[in-house]
């Protein structure tokens, strides 16, 4: 039988508000880990703990704001010191401004950078610090995006600084490899979270103005994602460094000048060319 071997571990989840970061948080406590609900809002992280020790687990809320080296390493000693130690570190925080290049401004591009990559280097760097000097091994997984693989169109910071955090999951990866320290991304496609279904309009994975762009013909579910990180955080991924997992319906895979629907598949014997 399959074994996640998260029972008795501790995880850290940046961000565990409602969304992705609150699906992590309850799927790496249904592993059986411990978990310290991070996020700059106290109330939005105690409320997720209330949720974990709802289902029998045990957790700790940490207010924090990742943005600030020191905030990130006081999160990780308060993390620690809950419950004895640190096994696996999920950061999905994510903050996006829209707007076309030409028209974003200094603190637009500020904005992406301090929300979406700098916390991850401060968290990466202070959490890294002690799993190195624990030597136990250990897991850091970030949640990316698909706008850190293709183009980001009117959103440009947020994909650059999501491709960004690619990249830095492949350094760390290499760098902590020798202390057998895992470090792994998530690229989400459009999900229905309520930040995203707020933005684009329906309910729930079924509606949105993005869901007939997946192949799979809806938008995700935040709790599909964490499944994917919690795999990634496990044992089950022990031999899994430095990658990036699409989750996205397909989305990613197909040709974009290609057909959408299958009913706008054109009929070949229209395209046909005289031949010599």
């Amino acid at each position: 039988m399959l074994e996640f071997g998260l029972e008795g571990k501790t995880a850290l989840v940046a961000g565990a508000g409602p969304g992705l970061g609150r699906s992590c948080a309850i799927g790496l406590a249904e592993a059986g880990a411990s978990v310290v609900s991070v996020d700059i809002d106290h109330a939005r992280a105690a409320k997720v703990v209330e949720e974990v020790k709802s289902l029998g687990g045990r957790g700790r809320a940490v207010q924090a704001d990742l943005r600030k080296s020191d905030e990130a390493d006081r999160a990780v000693r308060e993390a620690v010191s809950a419950f004895d130690g640190l096994d696996v570190v999920v950061d999905v925080i994510g903050e996006i401004r829209w707007g076309a290049v030409v028209d974003l401004t200094d603190e637009d591009w500020n904005y992406s950078v301090d929300g979406v990559i700098r916390h991850v280097f401060n968290l990466g760097r202070a959490a890294g610090r002690y799993l190195v000097a624990q030597a136990k091994g250990g897991s850091f997984v970030s949640v990316s995006s698909v706008s850190g693989l293709a183009s980001a169109p009117f959103h440009a910071p947020y994909g650059a600084a999501k491709a960004g955090v690619m990249s830095l999951t492949r350094s760390l990866a290499i760098e902590l490899a020798p202390f057998g320290i895992r470090v792994n991304a998530v690229a989400p496609g459009a999900v229905s979270t309520p930040r995203v279904v707020g933005r684009v309009g329906g309910g729930g994975a079924e509606g949105g103005a993005t869901r007939s762009r997946a192949p799979l013909g809806r938008m995700g579910e935040p709790e599909e994602v964490a499944k994917v990180v919690v795999f990634l955080s496990s044992d089950l991924a022990s031999y899994v460094s430095g990658q990036t997992i699409t989750v996205d319906g397909a989305a990613s895979a197909q040709f974009t000048m290609g057909p959408l629907r299958s009913d706008l598949i054109p009929d070949n014997s229209t395209l046909d060319q005289p031949r010599p």
